[in-house]
């Protein structure tokens, strides 16, 4: 291509764009001064944690362990299933919905991001998109998640793995980006 046929980006566009609504700026503000009270906690204070994320408007189920290093970007954006668990260090980039279902294992370090660009337009708007993490799923440790992406029951995303598309039920996948590596045996669940 030619520069002539080629459009340049348009930063300044994307930077004076409307990307939320005035109560969504006001609720971002208050969760970014209030957080120290959620990442301060006793790494024990599990109930605190589920009831701080649950005044913001975010679903958390019952005996969900939110580990208290956890960043969560916007969290009415998000729902957490009973008995799931989020590490330490993990990253809940929740621009778009970030539904995580009961029994799932996020992690330590794992980034789950729920926000883009649409990169074919100069302007680069975000896009605020979402992600499904079904029932028993474990994304391990440093696992990247990326927008728009579904995780079927009881799938395994490998350590370091980068999930940029879905993957079926049951199914083991490794890598950058992830592919099938085996099927995980089932089991009575």
């Amino acid at each position: 291509m030619t520069e002539s046929e080629t459009q340049k980006a348009d930063v300044q566009t994307n930077r004076a764009a409307r990307k939320w609504s005035k109560s969504e700026l006001l609720g971002r503000l208050i969760w970014d001064c209030t957080q120290f009270a959620f990442r301060w906690s006793p790494r024990q204070f599990w109930l605190w944690r589920r009831v701080f994320l649950r005044v913001f408007g975010a679903q958390i189920g019952n005996h969900v362990h939110i580990h208290p290093s956890v960043r969560i970007a916007v969290p009415w954006n998000v729902e957490i299933g009973d008995y799931s668990a989020i590490g330490d260090g993990a990253i809940i980039y929740s621009l778009g919905r970030v539904r995580i279902a009961a029994q799932a294992t996020i992690s330590q370090y794992v980034h789950l991001c729920a926000g883009t660009h649409d990169y074919r337009d100069p302007a680069m708007p975000l896009e605020k998109s979402s992600i499904d993490i079904e029932d028993g799923v474990w994304v391990c440790a440093n696992a990247f998640v990326g927008p728009n992406t579904r995780l079927g029951a009881y799938a395994i995303i490998g350590a370091a793995s980068v999930a940029v598309s879905d993957v079926p039920a049951w199914t083991i996948v490794a890598g950058n980006p992830a592919r099938k590596i085996k099927t995980r045996p089932a089991f009575k669940a």
